[in-house]
């Protein structure tokens, strides 16, 4: 029965012109039994069931040019004294056709046909005995009926037509709109996290670099120093890959991860830490907190301490061997203030606006990113008399 239904469905055409051939046998039935008489209304149905019959065989592929061949039909019958018959059911077939799926034009043109049709063929071919107006009015109205309902039947399919059209044009908006936002939030996701692992990794791989090259400058002087580095190179690898698999984590499906497995965020009270680890890399810097500390926003927190570790690998990498640093944190009343300045050969102009030397650099692209997501402000630039600055301002609240 399905198969039936979807071959119904994809040849329309042919299912129309089965009925329509249908149509015609019965109709050349009537001819043949004598319903138009022997004579000349014999021979001129003829032509005029083959109209009505191409009607319903191509209804649904050309409707408005069928109406008009249907009314063309009509008011050749009426010219022509051919008795209404079996064919002009394809009349009936035609108004709700284009109710449902004709031009509006046609749609009017239709009903205003139906209501017509049945009191022109009352007149054109009265009953033999004489009736009262009253019983005309009412053989008129019930042959009226039908056109009426066929219509009404047709232009209300349009209307549940075009409202289930309207819902799958909504869903299909609704689903564009949700698949945009959807990839909307998987480049932001992407973006942290990149900004995250460019953090982690900058920062610590350059604290292992700076000490293996100690290690390796003083192996044979001094073995001591030289097991201390290896060790500061052990633990901040462990730290490193201690954060990415935090970083990662996210990437997985599933309940919350076990406990201990993922480090927490780091925030302004671990800044300190990371200072003493800068310190054992052999540079210098001065770190004073002004203002009375308090507890921040987890955003606010985790923006300070990403600005201040992206800030002196930038020192430790472009700086020079003599550099020193100064790390100020200010707690004010509606926000915190960070200043972290060196003394070093400072870095060139494409190195902190346009992403780096070659186009692919991260690090001040990153602060903008964070400063921006917590609504607040970051200058970044070379120093009067040589050396680097990068100022940040971090609200409490967001800005709008």
């Amino acid at each position: 029965m399905q198969r039936l239904y979807d071959f119904i469905r994809r040849h329309p055409t042919g299912v129309d012109s089965f009925w329509a051939v249908f149509l015609l046998g019965l109709s050349g039935v009537s001819i043949v039994a004598g319903q138009y008489g022997s004579g000349r209304e014999a021979v001129l149905a003829v032509p005029v069931t083959l109209g009505l019959c191409t009607v319903v065989a191509l209804r649904r592929r050309a409707p408005e040019k069928m109406l008009l061949l249907a009314v063309a039909m009509g008011l050749v019958q009426l010219a022509l004294d051919v008795r209404p018959g079996i064919a002009d059911f394809a009349l009936l077939v035609i108004t709700y056709t284009v109710a449902t799926v004709g031009e509006r034009w046609a749609s009017r043109l239709a009903l205003a046909c139906s209501l017509v049709a049945a009191g022109l063929s009352h007149l054109r071919w009265p009953e033999g005995r004489q009736e009262h107006w009253a019983q005309a009015v009412f053989v008129v109205v019930v042959m009226t009926v039908p056109f009426v309902l066929a219509w009404v039947l047709g232009d209300s399919m349009r209307t549940r037509r075009a409202y289930f059209d309207q819902l799958e044009e909504r869903a299909a908006r609704l689903e564009r709109e949700r698949e945009a936002q959807s990839k909307v939030a998987v480049a932001a996701e992407r973006a942290r996290i990149a900004r995250e692992l460019h953090d982690v990794v900058a920062h610590n791989v350059s604290v292992m670099v700076v000490q293996a090259d100690g290690a390796a400058y003083v192996m044979d002087a001094a073995p001591e120093q030289a097991r201390q580095a290896l060790e500061t190179i052990s633990s901040t690898g462990r730290q490193a890959l201690a954060e990415m698999r935090r970083l990662l984590g996210v990437l997985r499906t599933g309940d919350a991860p076990e406990s201990g497995e993922y480090v927490p965020q780091p925030d302004v009270g671990q800044i300190e830490d990371l200072i003493d680890q800068v310190r054992q890399t052999g540079l210098a810097v001065d770190f004073k907190i002004e203002g009375t500390p308090r507890p921040l926003p987890t955003g606010v927190e985790l923006t300070a301490y990403r600005i201040v570790q992206e800030a002196l690998t930038n020192t430790r990498k472009h700086g020079g061997p003599d550099a020193g640093a100064s790390v100020r944190l200010v707690y004010f009343d509606d926000g915190l203030g960070l200043l972290v300045e060196d003394d070093g050969r400072g870095a060139a102009h494409e190195l902190y606006e346009d992403g780096g030397a070659d186009g692919a650099g991260h690090g001040m692209i990153g602060m903008r990113e964070r400063v921006g997501m917590v609504g607040g402000t970051l200058d970044a630039g070379p120093r009067p008399g040589g050396g680097f600055r990068i100022s940040a301002l971090l609200p409490l609240k967001p800005g709008h």
